[in-house]
């Protein structure tokens, strides 16, 4: 539009826009822009301005980085991490957090590392003390019998370590370091046992894919509600279990200059969804349309029909609740389920609301999802919330004015 590029003259790309953040390649690229072209290359520098003067050139440039997308993962990779240190410190966490064929790598060389390491302490101290030699001498005292080589020794450890116990291959009571090899190795065993099954046990019971379950509309709507202009969106449940203690939130991520000139990329504020009515605790149940009512103290305050086609932001929703299966306040903290999503400016549709989705049939209430999505027009006024309660207030003032003229003239003289 003609007010976005007249504003984009006055004020850098990066403060207009949530994804373009200056970094290295832009810095690299207008360096090398800045280059005075040859007269060979004037005509292919000409052809590219024409190809990005094209539609579909201008709509590639319209697209731009989210910063949570619609099925809510966070678009931001950590990099340059000097201290890795941290994450052996909490190794538990960080075994838990691996994708699952490095999780699943991890949990078998944890095993075979340890039956390799015995077997090969099994098989050193019964070639020291003769025992590989003398196997089948019924007047040798062996300290491991029937061990005469590195894979009978490698099958001991994983039947001591897993207590299979085949009787064939045993530490007897002649030696003092086989009884003590063989203590270790089931203490060891047993702290394995216990963080690999621990880890594997937290890994599956985590609810990150009941997420996929709660669903969003695909746009927010603004219009009248109760005479205040709303920003909704609508939240639904797909499963029979529902949500313990379901809360929402809303970021607001948009960046920003300061009147001092620094620019404030990504900044997060605040969207209240009913905090401090308690309407932000929700019994999801059925589908239901989460209001944020546009006031004073709201971002969008000054934000009008017109103005809404110029700005760049991102509404971040986050739903979080407990798991009903796993209801327990025991596990409350480690069946935390969240699930999130994002709203662009161009996701927001002024003067829209939400079609109901609920009928009564058969004595119960019926929700078709096919509904989800859908949306009518209502006449709602362009104008702003400011600009709305500013002819508000004017209004009742000169109600108030011709109030009080009449019942003067209607005084008695």
């Amino acid at each position: 539009p003609a007010p976005q590029e007249a504003g984009a003259r006055f004020y850098p790309l990066h403060a207009l826009s949530v994804a373009n953040i200056p970094n290295s390649s832009r810095g690299k690229s207008s360096a090398r822009s800045s280059t005075i072209p040859t007269p060979e290359g004037l005509q292919s520098r000409r052809c590219k301005l024409l190809e990005e003067d094209s539609p579909m050139a201008q709509a590639g440039k319209r697209q731009r980085q989210r910063y949570v997308t619609k099925m809510g993962k966070c678009q931001v990779n950590l990099g340059n991490i000097q201290d890795k240190k941290r994450f052996l410190s909490d190794i538990f966490t960080t075994i838990v957090d691996l994708k699952y064929r490095w999780f699943l790598f991890v949990f078998m060389m944890c095993y075979i590392i340890t039956w390799l390491v015995f077997g090969f302490i099994y098989f050193l101290d019964a070639w020291v003390r003769g025992d590989v030699g003398h196997r089948g001498d019924p007047e040798w005292r062996a300290c491991i019998e029937n061990v005469d080589g590195f894979v009978s020794a490698l099958l001991l450890s994983v039947e001591s370590q897993r207590t299979i116990g085949y009787g064939t291959r045993m530490v007897t009571a002649n030696c003092a370091e086989g009884v003590i090899l063989l203590m270790a190795q089931s203490i060891v065993g047993s702290m394995i046992d216990a963080m690999m099954v621990g880890c594997m046990f937290v890994k599956i019971s985590r609810p990150k894919k009941r997420a996929q379950t709660l669903i969003f509309s695909k746009n927010c709507v603004i219009s009248l509600r109760d005479e205040k202009l709303c920003l909704m969106f609508r939240v639904g449940d797909l499963r029979e279990s529902h949500m313990v203690d379901a809360k929402i939130r809303a970021k607001l991520i948009k960046s920003r200059q300061t009147a001092e000139g620094e620019f404030i990329p990504l900044e997060q504020s605040e969207l209240n969804l009913g905090y401090d009515t308690g309407e932000d605790r929700l019994f999801l149940v059925e589908p239901q349309i989460i209001c944020h009512v546009i006031n004073r103290h709201s971002p969008f305050w000054d934000m009008s029909a017109e103005s809404l086609r110029r700005e760049q932001f991102e509404i971040i929703i986050i739903l979080e609740g407990i798991v009903e299966a796993t209801g327990n306040r025991a596990l409350a903290a480690g069946m935390t389920c969240q699930a999130r999503t994002s709203y662009t400016e161009d996701e927001i549709l002024w003067g829209y609301r939400f079609e109901p989705c609920m009928s009564l049939e058969k004595g119960a209430f019926q929700v078709d999802y096919s509904r989800f999505e859908m949306t009518f027009e209502v006449q709602t006024p362009a104008a702003s919330a400011r600009e709305l309660h500013e002819l508000k207030e004017l209004e009742q003032q000169e109600h108030s004015t011709l109030s009080l003229y009449w019942d003067h003239l209607l005084q008695p003289c």
